[in-house]
Parts: C-alpha cells; sequence; structure tokens
C-alpha cells in the first residue's frame, strides 16, 4: 500500500487576530447592515484565534481589481507552496530529485502556466517529473489530492508522489461587496499551503527515503472514496465577475453533514470492511465549528476525536483545501499504536465528499 511519508506545511508573514479581522470587518460593513452587532458574534463564535493572511490587513481595507489580487495569488502560492514542499522533503530526507510526480491542488487563483510550473526552478524537480494540477475542488482538495497521490503510486509502485495544496483565501475578498457570505467569509477563512509526500510499495529503505515523519512509522493508505449530491451545486462555490472570485455558501452545510455525510461514510467503510469502532483517528476538515458539531453529533464521537481539528482551526482558521492536511501533520506527529486506523475526511463544491482510509 502506498504510504505517507511525511507532511510540510507553510503560512505567510502576516498574523491577524480574530479581534482585529472583528474591528476591520465592522469598518468595511459598518452601513451595510443594520443589525451588524449581531451579526459580528460570528467573530466570536468562529472557534478562531488568530490567522495568516498573504497581505498587511491593510491592503485589504482598499480596492484591489481581479488582476492585481490575482498577480499576488501567483506570487505568494510560488513562495509558500516552495516553503511547505521543501519542509515536507526535509522532514522525509528527501531531495526535490526524488521526486516523480508533483500534484497542485488550488482553488483561489489562475496561473498557466500553472503553480506546479513556476515551483520546477524554485524546487529544482527533475525535468521529467509528472505535473497534474488541479483546479475547483476547495476545501475538499487536501483529501482528494492525497487520494489521487495514492493512486499515481499505487500503479507506479517505486514512485515518490508530492502533493502541494495553496490557498490564498484571503485575496478573493470583495472589498465593494456588501453581502452576507461576504461578511461570513471574513470571519473564517485564510491562507496557507501543505504538502504531503506518498511513496509506493517499492520505495524502500537505501534506495528511496521510506521513514516516516519524526515521531512514528508512516501510515499507509488503504482506500479512497468521493460521493457527489445530486442538485447540491449551489451549496459551495465561486461566482466569478470581472472583478473576480465571489464566495458561495450555504448555511445547509452543517445540516447535509447530520443527515447525509454519515449514510455515506458508513457504506464506504463497510465496502472496505472497516468497522466505525476501528477508527480511532478523525482527521476532519475544520469548515467550522458547526461542521465539527455535526459529525461529532452524527458520527457519534468524543470531543478527543475533534481536537486536532479544532487546535487547527483555532490557529490557522479555514484556509481551505491545505487545512485538513495541517490536521494529518499532528496525527503523523503523535501516531496512534500500530494496526490503528484513521480517517481523512473533508468535504467541498459540487457537493462533494473526500474521504481517505489510513492505518499505521
Amino acid at each position: 500500500m502506498p504510504r505517507i511519508i511525511a507532511v510540510g506545511t507553510a503560512v505567510p508573514p502576516y498574523v491577524i487576530t480574530q479581534e482585529e479581522a472583528r474591528r476591520a470587518a465592522a469598518e468595511v460593513f459598518g452601513r451595510a447592515f443594520p443589525d451588524l452587532d449581531r451579526r459580528l458574534d460570528v467573530f466570536v463564535n468562529a472557534g478562531i484565534e488568530r490567522r495568516h493572511f498573504s497581505r498587511p490587513l491593510e491592503w485589504y481595507l482598499t480596492p484591489h481589481d481581479f488582476g492585481e489580487r490575482n498577480r499576488a495569488y501567483v506570487e505568494t502560492a510560488v513562495e509558500l507552496g516552495a516553503l511547505a514542499c521543501r519542509r515536507c522533503l526535509a522532514a522525509a530526507g528527501a531531495s526535490p530529485a526524488d521526486v516523480d510526480a508533483l500534484l497542485f491542488v488550488s482553488t483561489t487563483g489562475l496561473a498557466t502556466p500553472s503553480i506546479d510550473a513556476r515551483l520546477m526552478d524554485h524546487l529544482g524537480l527533475r525535468r521529467d517529473i509528472e505535473r497534474t494540477p488541479v483546479w475547483g475542488l476547495g476545501c475538499a482538495g487536501g483529501a482528494a489530492g492525497l487520494a489521487r497521490a495514492a493512486h499515481v503510486a499505487r500503479a507506479r509502485p517505486r514512485s515518490l508522489v508530492l502533493v502541494l495544496a495553496v490557498e490564498l483565501c484571503s485575496l478573493t475578498f470583495q472589498w465593494e461587496e456588501r453581502t452576507k457570505s461576504n461578511f461570513v467569509a471574513t470571519a473564517l477563512f485564510a491562507d496557507g499551503a501543505a504538502a504531503v509526500l506518498v511513496a509506493g510499495d517499492d520505495v524502500v529503505a537505501g534506495d528511496r527515503p521510506a521513514a516516516g515523519q519524526p515521531g512514528g512509522p508512516a501510515p499507509a493508505v488503504l482506500a479512497s472514496h468521493s460521493y457527489t449530491w445530486p442538485d447540491t451545486l449551489d451549496v459551495m462555490g465561486w461566482e466569478v465577475s470581472p472583478r473576480g472570485l465571489h464566495v458561495v455558501f450555504s448555511r445547509s452545510i452543517p445540516s447535509i453533514v447530520r443527515r447525509h455525510v454519515w449514510v455515506q461514510t458508513a457504506a464506504f467503510l463497510e465496502r472496505e470492511r472497516v468497522p466505525l469502532s476501528a477508527v480511532s483517528r478523525f482527521i476532519v476538515h475544520p469548515g467550522g465549528p458547526k461542521v465539527l458539531d455535526a459529525y461529532r453529533e452524527s458520527f457519534g464521537l468524543e470531543e478527543q476525536h475533534l481536537l486536532a481539528a479544532r487546535e487547527v482551526l483555532r490557529e490557522y482558521g479555514n484556509m481551505s483545501s491545505p487545512t485538513v492536511l495541517f490536521v494529518l501533520e499532528r496525527a503523523l506527529r503523535e501516531p496512534p499504536p500500530p494496526g490503528a486506523v484513521g480517517l481523512v475526511a473533508a468535504l467541498g463544491p459540487g457537493f462533494t465528499s473526500e474521504q481517505v482510509i489510513l492505518q499505521w
């Protein structure tokens, strides 16, 4: 089975506390909502203490056109992505020349040549590396990227596959747009990058790096699963205008988790002959506290099962696709006993669930 060798993460340098973000939102949206004081409670209830942004807070308080924001996306995505990859490879004891395939996941900006092509010289990757840019998976992209990397490693067992997820959600903020979705986005979303190195079965010690991240053994990827519900295209995504990307997300997401996610998860686990009772690590994308509460209630979890997800949310906010990989990084630092089973889970536009079963 393909194994996860290491995870590396990176965030931009500008740290914004939730209180600073709340005050800035009050300034920008002050005249848009007569009940602004009540709406500002979303900042308090988001379970977030601080976030990292690609630009200083003052930058977001003036308008920027789509071209300017997208140029900032390309510049920062290359810098942040390279840093996450270097950290991941260093943790694995690998060099850029060892990597055989690179999957790049993002949804918050546009680039052609894609970011993975721009990383070739930045990282010193081989000229014959296979590159696959993946766009549009949103918050589900980290889990989906991990699953697709495992597929490549399974098909080519002597390969090392690097998956990189970069999202710069802050750069999609629409200064001119006084909508509820744009307002809520200012309380939740942030910027970050995460890279995961996946090794095929025939990557052996002494030949290619095979030692797990410091702290424990490398978990195997047993299986993965995607599920897209019908008639849910309006639940989450972007609307595109000359000003750029406008966030779309529905208040129904927690109720979808309660009513539907458990059903398809149970079917997936049954298909793979893994009882829920065998899963001891829940590596869940922390889309927000209500989403995590919905997972806890519908899956019958203890609060300790979601501790790492809540910690990542508190310290970094919702970074979209990389966020679940930040949770995975913590699972590798404090691994469970050999034989333990973990479930990686994330939701994204479509409306889609991406899940991966791990075993240590």
